[in-house]
């Protein structure tokens, strides 16, 4: 037999090497406990979770670990102000990783900017460097084609500025993103 694999394997090869993942992606939380509950129900079937700032409160990190046990990442955002204690807390659960206020990220072979700022995101998809930006701050969910990859902005889990508490599922094997309300 051959020493090199036919094509049909290396093919699964790489694809086993970026598995197909869905990722959660949401933002604003704002210490909106009950609809955050309902949010990582709903993300239940998802392999990772991006959390684009503002949890606000110390105690949500507990929250998010609670309800989700897969690997969660977060940024902080303008309203996450006891960092201190917000960092402290995360420390305890080892699914979670905080990033500070920028992270890169890579799932499923997709590469990921994450941050809170809108006005930041917007730039760094500008760039052509990431398949997806992501970031919060302003509330507003949408989703926009950019460059070579999207903005993505999930919305608000707080629900309190927009009445539309929701997030966004990111599938990297179909570069599809659906929103999900809460």
């Amino acid at each position: 037999e051959s020493e090199n694999p036919p094509s049909k394997f290396a093919c699964r090869g790489i694809r086993w090497l970026n598995p197909a993942m869905k990722v959660a992606i949401l933002s604003d939380i704002h210490d909106q406990i009950p609809n955050l509950k309902k949010a990582l129900e709903a993300a239940a079937e998802t392999d990772a979770l991006i959390c684009c700032g503002d949890l606000c409160s110390p105690f949500v990190t507990k929250h998010l670990s609670e309800g989700y046990k897969k690997p969660i990442h977060i940024v902080f955002g303008n309203n996450d102000g006891d960092r201190f204690r917000i960092a402290a807390n995360a420390a305890a659960f080892p699914q979670i990783t905080l990033h500070g206020e920028y992270a890169e990220l890579e799932f499923g072979g997709r590469s990921f900017a994450v941050n809170h700022f809108d006005t930041i995101g917007r730039g760094l998809a500008k760039g052509d460097a990431f398949d997806i930006v992501c970031f919060g701050h302003n509330h507003r969910f949408e989703i926009t084609p950019i460059g070579r990859g999207w903005i993505i902005n999930p919305g608000e889990i707080f629900g309190g500025l927009t009445g539309e508490p929701g997030f966004v599922v990111y599938d990297t094997d179909s570069h599809t993103a659906e929103r999900i309300r809460v």
